[in-house]
């Protein structure tokens, strides 16, 4: 039996389907965030299956993107742990005694994630081939002709295989939107997350950069993690949409569900919102 094709057929379905320890990328294990007084994520609970696709959405405040800086480590939990690819990244066993993890064991867990930002944060100084090949020449070991093969073809990938003598600014918010995306996606993470990539770019763009997303989602493995008010390009690529509100997990469903029959008044009232927004 194609298991694979089962977990892909159940995930489609109504209900939504936790993955198993095998499957597991990402756990969340009641995690606490706190700043100051404010408590942003709430003993956490959740997961996240390999090549699985999680639209996280919720009014801004939810803790939608903090989850992801806490994956970056741009931010420390306070309280609970985090395992990524069956490692923790936030604890390590020493001596028989769990201690916080150190800032080795954090970077070697942390190569396993890549994130894009809203902004681009290319380098004003390099071409495009540079900005995409300069990190794992430095940080994976990569010789210089093999990170430039490498970067080539992901350019080809997002679409801009014909810039890769460009400098930043000659290219279009979408399309250093798109080298950011390639950039992260030659760091070979095992998971990407994607913090409203396209709320910085001209609506015009914005379709540009989905498109490419949506073609990565198509045609690789890798596990994503979205942040995103695009609700069509949730509804397209994810296996599970998960509505946050106060730093909690209030819903979460298969997209066709979620977006035609939300069970919780909360999420009904957010995606109403949505809507008479756009």
């Amino acid at each position: 039996m194609d298991t694979e094709k089962v977990d892909t057929e159940e995930r489609a379905g109504t209900v939504a389907v936790e993955p198993s320890a095998a499957q597991e990328m990402v756990r969340f294990d009641k995690v606490v965030k706190r700043f100051g007084d404010n408590v942003v994520l709430r003993e956490l609970d959740f997961q996240v299956g390999a090549g699985e696709r999680i639209t996280l959405i919720g009014p801004s405040g939810s803790g939608k993107t903090t989850i992801l800086r806490l994956l970056m480590t741009i931010e420390r939990a306070d309280e609970g742990k985090i395992h990524v690819d069956g490692e923790c990244l936030t604890h390590v066993q020493r001596g028989g005694n769990e201690l916080p993890a150190d800032e080795k064991h954090i970077r070697k867990v942390r190569k396993k994630i890549g994130m894009v930002f809203q902004q681009f944060n290319l380098f004003p100084n390099m071409r495009v081939l540079r900005n995409v090949s300069e990190a794992p020449v430095h940080v994976l070991g990569m010789s210089r002709a093999e990170a430039e093969a490498k970067a080539i073809e992901l350019l080809d990938l997002v679409g801009l295989g014909e810039k890769v003598d460009a400098y930043p600014s000659q290219l279009s918010g979408g399309q250093q939107q798109r080298v950011a995306i390639a950039r992260a996606l030659a760091m070979q993470p095992k998971v990407l997350c994607l913090d409203e990539v396209t709320s910085a770019l001209d609506p015009e763009l914005v379709a540009e950069v989905l498109n490419v997303l949506r073609n990565i989602a198509a045609s690789t493995d890798i596990t994503m993690l979205c942040v995103t008010h695009e609700m069509k390009f949730a509804r397209d690529v994810s296996d599970r949409v998960l509505m946050f509100d106060q730093g909690q997990i209030v819903e979460e469903a298969a997209p066709d569900k979620l977006f035609t029959q939300p069970e919780h008044q909360r999420t009904r009232t957010f995606l109403r919102a949505l809507l008479e927004e756009h």
